[in-house]
């Protein structure tokens, strides 16, 4: 049977190589680490978690948590790991990022049907069958390959920034207190409160300091799924008390008349709960500044980061009029693409088309019928999206509604009419042959 070559063992690459292999193909799974690494790279293992370590949102009220739910019903090697690897974020699924992606790396290299082979690609193999994951850290020859290709989808690309994490054991619970937006959850993250004068003091100093060297960076090239702080900072005074430092829902039981101007949230980033992230904090200030100006939160004057934000940039393609709702190249069709690059946006959403690309590659190997996911689901909804040619300005896309076709009547109240299409798009999902 024929060898499919899967270039990149990210989230989409590992979820694609999985789906393939499991329906019987042999798989050359080809990854650059750990003989070279992008700037944002930490560990040698798949599926590194790169950002946060939230999956985001687990009701199939919230289209994301749709988006899991499908997956798993579709036998997703990374939603089984995520899973399996869970540590508490209130409502959202958040993992242990190193042994979720130390098992992801496990069942890859113990499918009798999948070889691994370790090294930088730097060029589109030219004859077979090959499913293209390299991300949006795809290395810049590899990148320079694939634009070659494809005329007019040169200089394609966004930024995207890393935020920081900091020992638990570095936090000052007497300023700090655990507990979930209006106490949902089970007390998930550590809230730092801060005061109108403290506020005004921080602000201040974040939105003047010292920024990293980046090439061709402006605040307009910023992409807004995940914007760096200090560019949110810069556009007003109350941004962030709009975005990730909303002080409503958040109470101290110790003062419960206490009433913070702002909150800063750190949520748990291993099962351990020895390290906690920064929520909302994406940032490209240099290391000195992120260490004098987030250490004037409350909570975190003497904080140990373990880990200090950093900037990347990802790379994607004009996917209308280039890939069909499979992923497929429609010009090549012995080419396919995953993940980020197609314009998916988010962990769960290149995973998501993983699982897609590489189930649908895997029946026409097989010589098999199309599985065919509908738009009405939202795996099928983001295939859509992406070779949806009437998209005028096309860029990286959250999975959400707005995507996935209209009831025909009407629900209401928001959540009832989501969970009206989640039912309707399980029930679609329920009558494929997978």
């Amino acid at each position: 049977m024929e060898q499919v070559t899967v270039i990149g063992a990210g989230l989409a690459g590992c979820e694609a190589a999985w789906q393939l292999a499991r329906r019987g193909v042999p798989v050359l799974l080809r990854e650059m680490k750990p003989e070279k690494r992008s700037p944002a790279h930490q560990s040698g293992d798949f599926a590194e978690l790169v950002c946060s370590n939230s999956l985001r949102a687990g009701n199939v009220e919230n289209a994301v948590g749709l988006l899991k739910e499908e997956m798993r019903r579709c036998d997703s090697l990374i939603l089984r790991c995520a899973d399996e690897h869970q540590v508490p974020a209130g409502g959202a699924l958040a993992v242990d990022r190193y042994g979720f992606s130390g098992a992801v790396t496990q069942a890859i290299r113990s499918h009798p049907l999948i070889t691994v082979e370790e090294g930088e690609v730097t060029s589109v193999p030219d004859e077979g069958q090959v499913l293209i994951a390299s991300g949006p850290l795809t290395s810049d020859a590899l990148a320079a390959d694939i634009s070659s290709r494809f005329p007019g989808q040169n200089d394609l690309h966004f930024f995207d920034a890393v935020a920081p994490l900091i020992s638990f054991e570095s936090i000052d619970m007497d300023k700090a207190w655990f507990g979930s937006r209006y106490d949902k959850g089970t007390a998930d993250y550590i809230n730092c409160p801060m005061t109108r004068e403290e506020y005004d003091a921080f602000w201040e100093n974040l939105r003047c300091a010292k920024e990293a060297p980046l090439h061709d960076f402006d605040d307009g090239g910023v992409f807004e799924g995940c914007m760096p702080v200090e560019v949110m900072a810069r556009r007003g005074h109350d941004t962030l008390c709009f975005g990730p430092l909303k002080p409503v829902g958040l109470t101290d039981p110790r003062r419960p008349d206490f009433r913070p101007y702002a909150v800063v949230q750190l949520r748990k980033d291993n099962a351990l709960g020895t390290v906690y992230n920064m929520v909302g904090f994406q940032t490209h200030l240099t290391w000195p500044e992120q260490r004098r100006v987030f250490s004037m939160i409350p909570g975190l004057e003497q904080a140990e980061f373990l880990r200090y934000g950093v900037m990347h940039r990802n790379t994607y393609l004009h996917s209308p009029g280039l890939l069909n709702r499979y992923y497929q190249v429609i010009e090549q069709p012995r080419l396919t693409f995953a993940g980020q690059i197609t314009g998916v946006e988010g962990y769960v959403e290149s995973a998501a088309s993983g699982l897609l690309a590489g189930a649908e590659l895997a029946r026409r190997v097989l010589g098999e019928p199309p599985i065919d996911f509908p738009q009405e689901t939202a795996l099928g909804a983001l295939g859509y999206y992406v070779s949806d040619t009437s998209i005028v300005n096309f860029q990286p896309m959250n999975i959400n509604f707005g995507i996935i076709p209209p009831l025909g009547y009407r629900v209401k109240g928001k959540r009832n009419k989501n969970a009206a299409l989640a039912q309707r798009s399980l029930a679609a999902l329920d009558t494929l042959s997978l």
